[in-house]
């Protein structure tokens, strides 16, 4: 035999031995590919032929480790069906995707079988049911998102103390209940457009850089989240929460705050704000009172309309609309009486400025063209409803 083909046949062993996938593993994806189909359209399935030697460098989707074990698998887009079971079986699974479809049924109920899972997203899809206890034990996983499907139940509390979770994402489900304790070292929690009720747990973990928790039905007050100093973007829209905005959530490196469409009835300290440049900060649709806090003018879209907002529109806004600072500014529907405008300046033709509904004797220079068109034809309060309302304000 000679050099030449001796090393061949060393070479195919070698390939035999540290690539071909293992038995059990290639039962599973048998069952997964039975139980998913290809939309129309979608060719995803068309390189998982098992007749082949070697699927782990042929099917798409698939990672192997050198001994044959899959490692991660990536499933779709475009696809429907249901999830088999068999992903359970699947035991160095350390990824788990699975792209936008029409795949519909439960979750897997055995993921205590995959103890090295990091990531699990399997979004935009039409799962449905509650999410498997046994995800308690998935002690090494960094990111689950689930989001835009139609999984229901209450929301397991063991998911936000699992010891190594960054990324949670159960956006647009149907989870109920109250949101528990969060000891999870977090630093990305989406839970929008659920059906969560309840107070705000006390605790939150300081690594939090994004929080979302918009439209759903929490209520109380959201003094648990004064610690998170390094938040980036923060939706708690469309809730029930009341009393003071902490002034530590207006930090210089909150870029992005949605507020909007509570019951939030003042901004606690607003001598201490400090916005960073660019950032967005919408508190519209509120109960907030007082003088406008001039510490808000270093935004560059404030949306502060239908609140209780009183007195004058400090000059500090007035500098940030002159100079661009502020692109965009809507106060209507508060109870403001002045804007010191120079009735020679105009807007730069990039800014978006709306004042009317307000208490202003007379109607302002600017600040009325560029309302939303629901508000245009408004221009200032009734008389009326001023009087009462500085009355009462006064006596109250």
């Amino acid at each position: 035999m000679s050099y030449n083909t001796l090393f061949l046949l060393l070479l195919a062993l070698v390939h035999s031995t540290f690539s071909s996938l293992a038995p059990p593993d290639q039962a599973a994806l048998k069952s997964i590919r039975d139980s998913l189909t290809d939309m129309p359209g979608s060719a995803f399935f068309s390189t998982w032929d098992f007749t082949i030697p070697d699927p782990c460098s042929s099917f798409s989707g698939l990672t192997c480790t050198s001994l044959g074990r899959v490692s991660a698998l990536s499933l779709g887009p475009n696809l429907s069906g249901s999830l088999s079971p068999s992903i359970s079986n699947l035991t160095h699974l350390t990824q788990l995707v699975l792209y936008p479809g029409l795949v519909t049924g439960p979750l897997p109920p055995r993921f205590d079988t995959l103890p090295l899972l990091r990531v699990i997203s399997l979004t935009r899809n039409r799962l449905t049911g509650p999410i498997p206890n046994s995800f308690s034990s998935l002690s090494y996983l960094h990111t689950l998102d689930l989001s835009y499907n139609q999984l229901s139940g209450f929301l397991p509390p063991f998911l936000t103390t699992l010891p190594r979770l960054k990324v949670l994402v159960l956006a647009s489900n149907q989870f109920s209940n109250n949101l528990k304790h969060v000891s999870s070292p977090l630093f990305h929690l989406d839970l929008k457009m659920n059906q969560i009720s309840g107070q705000l747990p006390p605790a939150f973990p300081t690594t939090l850089r994004y929080l979302s928790l918009s439209t759903n039905s929490m209520q109380g007050t959201i003094n648990a989240l004064a610690p998170l100093t390094e938040l980036t973007y923060i939706d708690l829209s469309m809730n029930q929460f009341t009393g003071a905005i902490p002034n530590s959530l207006f930090g210089p490196t909150t870029s992005s705050m949605f507020l909007q469409r509570n019951n939030f009835t003042a901004i606690s300290n607003v001598t201490a704000i400090s916005l960073p440049q660019g950032s967005t900060v919408d508190l519209s649709h509120n109960f907030i009172s007082g003088e406008l806090p001039p510490s808000l003018a270093g935004a560059e879209s404030l949306f502060l309309n239908n609140n209780r907002f009183t007195g004058d529109i400090p000059e500090e806004y007035v500098k940030s609309l002159s100079n661009g600072t502020i692109k965009t500014l809507f106060l209507q529907h508060n109870y403001l009486t002045r804007f010191p405008w120079n009735s020679g300046s105009q807007l730069q033709d990039s800014v978006s400025l709306c004042l009317s509904y307000n208490c202003m004797e007379t109607d302002p220079v600017v600040g009325l063209s560029t309302c939303p068109v629901e508000v245009a034809p408004l221009l200032s309060r009734p008389a009326i409803q001023c009087s009462h309302f500085y009355n009462h304000s006064s006596t109250g």
